[in-house]
């Protein structure tokens, strides 16, 4: 059975405005929505950082249904792990069944700024994410928690208010490290679209399968998630040119990983030529293209589908994709 979710996209809308196309989503249909977490943006102008936790609470309110969650969250620098064991034993228990807790290793662009770090290299942050979700599962299942890590301590500490199951994690990556740590420990697994298929069929899928064989778990043990970003309109034109202010996206990791300026990562994505901004999304008019681009993505096992949208008009985008492909998606994959 097919999950279709709304993304979020707490970089490019504030909050009240981010909320109610959360509400639309639900309404038409859509099975769950998940927020970006970021401290700052991807562009100066423009640009929005709404407080995720915050939100994730008043949209938990205002919804009834739909599946809340963060795509993704970095539970290692801004946030201590036991802040965040605290913040989502509390949304669980407010809205159970409803909260996943996404996270991953992290971009200079949100930490640095914060907190002064110098950014460590991937071994580092791989570490600390390790440890982190060690101890969130430790606080979410025992009492006054002595905890003494390479990184976090804590010290007698309880989560008084949590729900009777523990909200899911989900992990998120782009390499083969991460995918098999999520496969041995995580409830999903949460990459995104648009990159070489390879990398998907032979690298990431492969060292979760690795990791869930070596935990002794089962493949329906991790939900695998992918955020698709698809630009659909019924203007051709208008879906291409919606792309570019997502360009960003077709930066690679070597030229934005270590950049923490939301000014800077601006100029280098303004930068790039539309075609290379929109190369990392699934243009097109056509619903059936959509459904066909959409569908090897589901063939490499793929079962909560994210939909990301690059423009300006959220409102049209959620109501022609639960009108025209969301429906078609369920028809020919449940």
């Amino acid at each position: 059975m097919l999950k279709l979710g709304y993304k979020a996209s707490a970089e490019q809308f504030g909050p009240s405005e981010l909320l109610s196309y959360t509400l639309l989503a639900e309404e038409q249909g859509f099975d769950s929505a998940f927020v970006s977490d970021h401290f700052q943006p991807w562009r100066h102008n423009g640009g929005h950082a709404p407080f995720a936790l915050a939100w994730l609470g008043a949209a938990g309110a205002k919804t009834s249904r739909i599946v809340l969650g963060t795509s993704v969250l970095t539970p290692t620098f801004r946030y201590h792990p036991s802040i965040i064991a605290q913040c989502f034993g509390t949304l669980g228990s407010m809205f159970p069944g409803r909260i996943i807790l996404g996270i991953g290793t992290g971009e200079s662009l949100n930490e640095v700024p914060a907190c002064g770090v110098e950014w460590p290299a991937i071994k580092e942050r791989f570490a600390r994410l390790r440890e982190a979700v060690r101890l969130i599962h430790t606080l979410w299942s025992e009492e006054r928690v002595s905890f003494d890590g390479e990184f976090y301590t804590t010290e007698n500490a309880t989560i008084y208010d949590r729900p009777d199951q523990a909200p899911p994690i989900y992990i998120a990556g782009a390499g083969p490290m991460i995918a098999k740590f999520a496969g041995r420990t995580a409830d999903g697994f949460i990459c995104t679209s648009g990159k070489p298929t390879e990398l998907y069929s032979e690298k990431l899928l492969p060292n979760v399968s690795a990791g869930l064989e070596a935990a002794g778990r089962r493949p329906e043990d991790v939900e695998l998630t992918i955020e698709l970003k698809v630009s659909f309109d019924t203007d051709g034109k208008k879906a291409l040119e919606d792309t570019r202010h997502w360009a960003v996206l077709a930066l690679s990791p070597e030229e934005k990983m270590s950049v923490k300026d939301p000014l800077e990562m601006e100029r280098l994505a303004d930068s790039l030529p539309l075609e290379r901004a929109a190369s990392r999304w699934i243009v097109s008019t056509d619903p059936d293209e959509h459904i066909e681009k959409i569908r090897p993505y589901i063939d490499l096992g793929f079962r909560h589908l994210i939909f990301h949208a690059p423009g300006p008009d959220q409102e049209r985008f959620i109501r022609l994709y639960a009108e025209t492909v969301l429906p078609k998606l369920r028809d020919a994959f449940n």
